[in-house]
């Protein structure tokens, strides 16, 4: 585990003033795992399948499925990198940093960022096995995206409920942020990240290099 590893997960319970440690974990946790429970959630719908955000999410899940039987790094990388909004993402989590970010060090940082969440997600998965998952109905638009709500059973008895949000991106979305407990998780690496860089000069730099190591 590298030094940046072992601050962002030690950072974990302490990311927030509102939630104790288990919560946040349970939080990044049930991310991690309710992306596999989604393809017996829309497998469970058929009558959802006409709805362009649910095929979506349907597709991502085999994705997240496929990475997570793989127990490979790489694999969790390209869902990330194919699936997710990985600039509106990277840009979000430097939060009063993303100015101070060198034009030149963008793409490094993206696949550094891409790198750490698949990373954590490998090393996670295999701890949370899905019992069952339904989806709450059907997409709903708004301004900020389109949302889309599910419930997600841990074979443990825990249950969750979620709501994605996708960004519409030409003829298709990408995953812009999950909700899970009623907390977005952007916000979560948000504070990780910027609590990472101001422990370390206030150079973004740090962060850069740290994730790419």
């Amino acid at each position: 585990m590298s030094v940046l590893d072992r601050f962002l997960f030690g950072r974990i319970g302490m990311v927030t003033q509102v939630a104790p440690r288990a919560v946040l974990r349970r939080r990044w946790h049930s991310l991690i795992s309710l992306g596999f429970a989604l393809a017996l959630l829309f497998a469970a719908t058929p009558s959802q399948a006409a709805d362009p955000a649910v095929e979506y999410m349907k597709q991502a899940a085999r994705d997240l499925i496929a990475a997570a039987k793989s127990g490979s790094q790489r694999d969790f990388m390209e869902v990330v990198q194919n699936r997710g909004h990985v600039s509106a993402i990277g840009n979000y989590a430097l939060g009063n940093y993303k100015g101070m970010l060198r034009a030149s060090d963008q793409k490094t940082y993206y696949e550094g960022m891409v790198r750490f969440i698949a990373r954590y997600a490998a090393a996670e998965a295999p701890k949370y096995v899905v019992s069952h998952a339904e989806i709450l109905g059907p997409s709903v638009r708004e301004e900020t995206g389109v949302y889309v709500d599910s419930r997600v059973h841990l074979e443990n008895g825990s249950a969750y409920d979620v709501r994605w949000l996708l960004v519409p991106q030409g003829n298709s979305f990408r995953i812009r942020d999950a909700q899970v407990l009623g907390f977005w998780m952007s916000p979560f690496l948000k504070n990780l990240f910027e609590n990472y860089i101001g422990e370390n000069g206030g150079n973004p730099q740090a962060l850069v290099i740290a994730l790419n190591r």
